[in-house]
């Protein structure tokens, strides 16, 4: 198996991608050697790199002539976003932060700053500016958690004042207090009811492990994991979730990755193989990089481009593995990247029954890259924080699949904001679906009529305006001393 490492990229390599390449660094000038790293860094790692004109290898004979066009942006940000490929459509993820400590905590250590309150936004019944909020679940150890707000709550105001498509951003997410209006839902024209939540951003680290259960249903042993985030820091923690399973005689699995966008790519090969374990070694999923890197893996390291199930986690420990041949997987909108992996990779061996509506269709995934010699943490320049996250490969399965459209669901079954339930209980909706299938088989349908409530489908989410958002990254050991030309 090729060696796929968490953290933050440590690249061992010295990388030369053009006639202007980091050995001219001295001729660049201090007030664009943000941008000039931004240039570079793209030029060599990005996935689109051969498609467009401005990151071609042929496009700049010199340094001066980089260092000319640079000069047309005072912000590196502005350079990076102008430089993607038909940003925000076919490249809505890459993304660049001045702050790569903020970074490393998210996505190394599931850190972020946040007042515990995982919420969606949907648009009021009929209308086009106005909005609420739905809350998902409370992130325990929050400041949420300790006040009078829970999963199911409505929200219509922020500060007293109603939530539109223009003000949302600024009101939720440009401040580290404020103080929710909640409301009734009344059918999706939210009316207030008095009720007022003050919450307070703080630093929490969030175990992605939210709720395991088993059911003992019907002669069946149904193992229930809801898993929000796929971060290293708990890969033993998950493991240990799949020895209390092996334990409880677990003979199906519910995984609920309902609100799940994704993360490490490591961790869901884990996740995986905690799954099945009768595949061992074999193409769990396989990388395409842009065709500088393409190229030079097949012809020198091919193996290099697979990712293997595996037996034991990077530490040694051996993987609980349950062999099972069947799983159900609750999906949303929200169910994005490494879950949508999951789902790609399981696919060609065992039977995936998917429940919910339709994933997010992110099959990409990107790496950390830093200003230094080698692109790695090591040797950062000392002068600036800025960091890249750009999209630099697609993942496949075994055949060569994946959905860049989202996966559609086995099993229709969207979520009733009117009515939520309680997440963990075989009484919460998606859940009893769930066990009704595996215990009767019956797959039955969506039926609007029947259920009632009140469903609509939410246009952005409190993940996506995080920086681990729905990103699926890896951490890659390349070659030592390649050139790339």
């Amino acid at each position: 198996m090729k060696r796929i490492i968490y953290t933050l990229l440590l690249f061992s390599v010295l990388l030369i991608t053009t006639n202007c390449s980091k050995d001219n660094n001295d001729d660049v000038p201090v007030d664009l050697e943000i941008q000039n790293f931004v240039w570079k860094g793209l030029n060599l790692f990005y996935f689109w790199q051969q498609d467009l004109p401005n990151l071609s290898d042929q496009r700049f004979t010199s340094q001066e002539q980089l260092n000319n066009f640079l000069d047309d942006y005072s912000a590196p940000d502005d350079l990076f976003y102008n430089l993607l490929n038909n940003y925000p459509v076919t490249d809505k993820y890459s993304w660049i932060v001045d702050d790569y400590i903020a970074l490393e905590q998210q996505l190394q250590q599931g850190i972020t700053g946040t007042t515990g309150v995982d919420f969606g936004l949907v648009y009021e019944n009929g209308s086009e500016t106005d909005i609420f909020g739905y809350v998902k679940y409370i992130i325990p150890g929050s400041d949420a958690s300790t006040k009078n707000i829970q999963r199911g709550d409505i929200f219509h105001a922020v500060n007293g004042v109603p939530l539109t498509v223009s003000n949302y951003n600024q009101l939720l997410f440009s401040t580290e207090s404020y103080t929710l209006n909640l409301a009734d839902l009344n059918n999706g024209n939210p009316t207030d009811n008095g009720i007022e939540v003050s919450l307070t951003k703080t630093e929490v680290q969030e175990n992605p492990i939210l709720i395991t259960n088993t059911f003992d249903v019907a002669g069946k042993k149904i193992g229930y994991l809801m898993y929000n985030s796929f971060t290293s820091a708990f890969d033993s923690e998950l493991n240990d979730v799949f020895a209390n399973f092996q334990t409880d005689g677990v003979t199906d699995l519910v995984l609920d990755l309902r609100y799940n966008s994704g993360g490490s790519v490591r961790t869901a090969t884990y996740l995986s193989s905690m799954i099945t374990g009768q595949f061992t070694d074999e193409i769990f999923t396989q990388e395409r990089w842009n065709d500088k890197w393409q190229t030079y893996f097949e012809e020198n390291d091919p193996e290099s481009l697979i990712n293997n199930f595996v037996d034991e986690l990077n530490n040694g420990t051996a993987i609980n593995s349950l062999n099972l041949e069947n799983i159900v997987i609750l999906i949303t909108g929200n169910s994005a990247s490494a879950s949508e992996l999951v789902i790609n990779g399981l696919n060609p061996y065992i039977n995936v029954t998917t429940i919910g509506t339709k994933t997010e269709g992110k099959y990409v995934a990107s790496i950390t890259i830093y200003d230094s010699e080698n692109y790695g943490r090591e040797g950062a320049n000392p002068n600036h924080t800025w960091a890249m996250q750009p999209i630099v490969l697609e993942e496949q399965n075994k055949l060569g699949e994946n959905a860049p459209n989202g996966f559609a669901p086995s099993i229709e079954f969207p979520e009733d904001y009117s009515n939520l339930g309680t997440l963990g209980h075989d009484t919460e909706p998606m859940l009893e679906r769930a066990i009704t299938f595996i215990t009767t088989g019956n797959r039955g349908g969506f039926n609007l009529t029947e259920r009632g409530g009140f469903i609509i489908e939410e246009f952005t989410n409190s993940k996506s305006h995080t920086a681990k958002g729905s990103n699926m990254y890896i951490d890659k050991e390349l070659p030592v001393n390649v050139r790339l030309f």
